[in-house]
C-alpha cells in the first residue's frame, strides 16, 4: 500500500515525457551512417508501434534513505545520449523502440542529507506510486519495460506495475512475477520504510514476486539474519560471488543458467545493479566484483532464454555526491541495454 507524502504533497514527482525532436537533439547525425536515435519513436505516441519502451528515473533518495552515497540521478542524461548515438543495425533496430521520457524528481531531490532518514523513505512512497502507474502502462500498451535507475528501490513498484499490467492483457493468470537479480546485495532487509535495500522484500511479502533468484552476493555485505531467512524460504535462490570465483563451485555462466532454471516457471524480471560490476561508479561501488564483460554475458543469457518481463539496471552514476566521477558509466549502461535487446531477439518467449 503507497502511503501519502504527509508533508508535501505538492512534491508529488511527475513524467517528463519526450517528442521527436528531444530525441533528434541528442542525436549526432553523420552521412551514411543511420543512428538509434533517427529511427525511434518517442513519447505515448511511441507506444503504439513499438516493441520496447525506455524509460528513466533520475533519482537517488532511496540510495539515502538507506544511507548510502548519492549521485545517481546523473546515469539517465549520459545513458540516453550514448545509446541513441550507436548504429541502428540488423540485430539491433531503432525502429523497434520508444524513448518514452523520464521520472522527473527534481522537487523531492530538495530533500537534502540533512532531512529525517524517515522523511525520506516516506518521500519513496511517491516514487513507487508514480513508478509502478507508469510501468503499468507501458505494459498494458503491449511494450517490453526497460528501466534506467535511479535506485533499487525501484525494484518494488516495478514488480508491481508490470504484474499489473500484464495480468490486465492476460498474459499472466495472477499479479505476480519472479526476478532474477545480478547484484552484490540482497536487498531482501526488513520491511522498516521504502529504501533501496529492502524493494524486493517489500514486493516478496506482498505476494507480487514469487521468486526471488539472486546471483553474486557478497558475504561481507549480507546480514546474517537476512541470509538465514533467505535461506528458509523455497522461493529464493541465491549464490555467493566467493562460491562462483573463490570456492569454483560453478562457473558464473552456470550460476547464471541455474537463476534462469529456478525461475522458468514464471515470467521473469531481470536486474542489474551496477554495483555488481568491480570499479564502475555507483552507490556501493566496491573493488571486486564481476567484471563489465560477465554483466554483458549475465543480460544475453537472461535476454535470450528467460521469460522476461522487463529490464531494470540501477544504482549507476556519473557524478557521486562525494565527488568522484566516471564519464564512462552511461556508455556502459548503453553496452549493457543493445546486448539485451540483441538478445531478445533469439528469445521464443519474447514476442
Amino acid at each position: 500500500m503507497v502511503k501519502p507524502y504527509t508533508k508535501a504533497i505538492r512534491l508529488m514527482p511527475k513524467w517528463k515525457i519526450y517528442d521527436k525532436e528531444d530525441v533528434k537533439r541528442l542525436t549526432k547525425v553523420r552521412p551514411g551512417e543511420t543512428k538509434i536515435g533517427e529511427i525511434v519513436s518517442a513519447g505515448a505516441e511511441g507506444l503504439d508501434h513499438s516493441r520496447l519502451a525506455i524509460i528513466g528515473i533520475p533519482e537517488d533518495i532511496g540510495i539515502r534513505a538507506n544511507l548510502g552515497t548519492g549521485g545517481a540521478t546523473t546515469a539517465w542524461n549520459a545513458f540516453l545520449p550514448a545509446y541513441l548515438n550507436l548504429q541502428s543495425t540488423q540485430s539491433l533496430r531503432g525502429a523497434e523502440t520508444c524513448i518514452y521520457g523520464y521520472l522527473d524528481c527534481s522537487d523531492l531531490q530538495h530533500l537534502k542529507h540533512s532531512e529525517s532518514v524517515s522523511a525520506l523513505r516516506e518521500a519513496v512512497n511517491l516514487i513507487d506510486q508514480a513508478v509502478a502507474g507508469q510501468v503499468d502502462e507501458i505494459v498494458a500498451a503491449g511494450c517490453f519495460p526497460v528501466v534506467i535507475g535511479g535506485g533499487h528501490n525501484n525494484a518494488y513498484p516495478i514488480l508491481r506495475g508490470a504484474a499489473s499490467g500484464y495480468h490486465r492483457t492476460g498474459r499472466i493468470a495472477a499479479e505476480k512475477l519472479d526476478a532474477i537479480n545480478l547484484d552484490a546485495h540482497s536487498d531482501f532487509r526488513r520491511r522498516e520504510g521504502r529504501h533501496s535495500g529492502n524493494g524486493f522484500r517489500y514486493a516478496f511479502d506482498e505476494g507480487i514476486l514469487e521468486k526471488y533468484a539472486m546471483i553474486g552476493l557478497h558475504r561481507n555485505y549480507n546480514a546474517a539474519n537476512v541470509i538465514d531467512e533467505m535461506a528458509r524460504e523455497a522461493n529464493i535462490h541465491y549464490c555467493f560471488w566467493e562460491e562462483i570465483f573463490l570456492e569454483e563451485r560453478c562457473s558464473f555462466k552456470e550460476a547464471v543458467l541455474e537463476a534462469i532454471a529456478f525461475t522458468r516457471s514464471g515470467t521473469t524480471g531481470i536486474e542489474l545493479d551496477l554495483d555488481a560490476i568491480a570499479g564502475v561508479l555507483s552507490s556501493a561501488m566496491s573493488p571486486s566484483g564481476i567484471t563489465s564483460t560477465q554483466a554483458r554475458q549475465y543480460l544475453h543469457l537472461c535476454g535470450s532464454k528467460a521469460p522476461v518481463a522487463y529490464l531494470h539496471i540501477c544504482e549507476g552514476a556519473v557524478r557521486l555526491d562525494n565527488g568522484l566521477i566516471d564519464p564512462t558509466t552511461g556508455k556502459l549502461i548503453a553496452y549493457l541495454v543493445s546486448d539485451f535487446v540483441r538478445a531478445l531477439g533469439q528469445n521464443r518467449s519474447f514476442s
